[in-house]
């Protein structure tokens, strides 16, 4: 049952779980102010003095570029211009395949920031950590380069190298790594069953999550009898967000009804809000949502659906708290204009921007002794000149973002298969479903 919906995009393309939306038609703009017209005369003539008597030529267009996004960087970490260059590439991720480390990175304090790396591709091979600071890439510091430029240099022809240099927190000295690019293609979903329960992991949305999700609890209900069947792991950390109907979708898949989520802007009329329909793909089993500092955007609509209808019971540490929207405006010179326009509200109207999505089980995972010490919490709150969340507070967003490759480590993973399983037991699982009735 593949469900279809208005093509919003939310993901991490260029950085920290940007929530994408597509604009193809542009409001007329209104006529600037007589201030606002001097003001333009003025960087035109500051242009002008530099293109004719700086000391060193620079590189057409280069010059306005950079002051366009100089204007767009004051607004928030997240609003950016891309030129027709950057602006195909991101339509061409939007397949979820591309030659690159397949690291997931934002901008912070004008140097670039692992997000998360992404499972078995050169960058998570090669040791690099959530948290880590990309400090130079091909021996070239990235101080004052765009987020864009950074993310292209590290992208490139499969099988050729390129050197980054790493600052990490905990270590005594810089950090030097030689990777190989390789074909990253983002699996959306992976899956498997763990006895009695199914486990299904998002990476990411993308094009073909909620294809992945139909075949994965399919392919789960071939394996698990009816009968023997507990319930289902829905796991979204390290999860950095992608498009937003496909969060949208997966939502509704284990949704009969009520508000998935709805979207805020700037002038009331524009607020938009998606409703479930009925059909549950998993029929009506209990479901724990597993989340973390690297669970953002629209792993957080996910999750705050389900944790305020009451459908899921939410596990873990508490989230990134990426809670804006991003439009994508065309261009007439064939880029184009990523500007925050929105904020996004779960089921019961909480703003998670700054604030991420608390857990109504608290588990910690701690860190290996190796990576202690070394792993920065990261989190939407940290940005410098992020968006001042409605609900958020001095606690911030974000936690830890580790995960243990093995399963037995899991501790969090553990706890809800235990709970599933009747092994262990919780006032918050299952959730009182009474309790969501005033939001469907």
């Amino acid at each position: 049952m593949m469900r279809r919906f208005i093509p919003l995009f939310a993901g991490a393309a260029f950085g920290a779980s940007a929530m994408w939306a597509i604009s193809t038609v542009m409001e007329p703009a209104q006529a600037a102010s007589v201030a606002t017209y001097r003001q333009l005369a003025t960087f035109g003539a500051v242009l002008e003095q530099v293109e004719r008597n700086y000391v060193t030529p620079q590189k057409e267009g280069d010059l306005v570029e950079n002051a366009i996004n100089g204007m767009l960087s004051s607004l928030d970490p997240h609003s950016s211009y891309m030129n027709a260059k950057d602006a195909e590439k991101a339509k061409s991720r939007i397949s979820g395949e591309f030659g690159g480390l397949g690291l997931q990175v934002t901008m912070e304090d004008n140097l670039v920031k692992v997000v998360s790396p992404m499972d078995d591709t050169p960058g998570a091979k090669a040791g690099v950590l959530a948290g880590d600071l990309i400090t130079e890439i091909d021996g070239q510091s990235v101080k004052g380069m765009k987020l864009e430029d950074a993310v292209g240099k590290m992208r490139g022809k499969v099988k050729t190298p390129v050197k980054l240099t790493l600052v990490r927190k905990g270590a005594d000295k810089p950090i030097r790594l030689t990777i190989l690019r390789d074909t990253i293609t983002v699996e959306a979903v992976r899956s498997r069953v763990e006895g009695d329960v199914g486990y299904i992991r998002i990476i990411s949305f993308t094009e073909k999550t909620q294809e992945g999700l139909e075949a994965a609890i399919a392919k789960i209900k071939k394996e698990i009898p009816e009968d023997r069947l507990k319930g289902y792991v829905l796991d979204l950390r390290l999860n950095p967000g992608g498009l937003v109907n496909q969060a949208v979708s997966v939502s509704d898949s284990f949704l009969d009804r009520g508000a998935i989520v709805s979207m805020r802007g700037r002038n009331p009329e524009e607020t938009r809000r998606y409703e479930a329909r009925p059909g549950d793909l998993t029929d009506h089993k209990p479901i724990i949502v597993l989340v973390n500092g690297g669970s953002a955007s629209a792993a957080e609509i996910v999750s705050g659906a389900l944790q305020d209808l009451k459908r899921a019971t939410v596990l873990g540490t508490r989230s990134f708290g990426k809670g804006s929207v991003q439009t994508i405006i065309p261009m007439n010179d064939g880029g184009a204009l990523r500007l925050t326009t929105a904020l996004y509200y779960t089921p019961s109207g909480k703003s998670i921007q700054g604030t991420g999505i608390t857990p109504d089980i608290i588990v910690e995972q701690p860190l290996p002794p190796e990576l202690q010490g070394k792993m920065e919490t990261t989190g939407e709150s940290s940005l410098r000149g992020h968006i001042q969340g409605r609900n958020e507070t001095d606690a911030g967003s974000g936690s830890s973002a580790y995960v243990p490759p093995e399963a037995k480590d899991d501790l969090q993973l553990q706890a809800a298969l235990k709970l599933l399983r009747g092994e262990k037991t919780d006032p918050a699982f299952p959730p009182r479903t009474d309790k969501a009735a005033a939001l469907k």
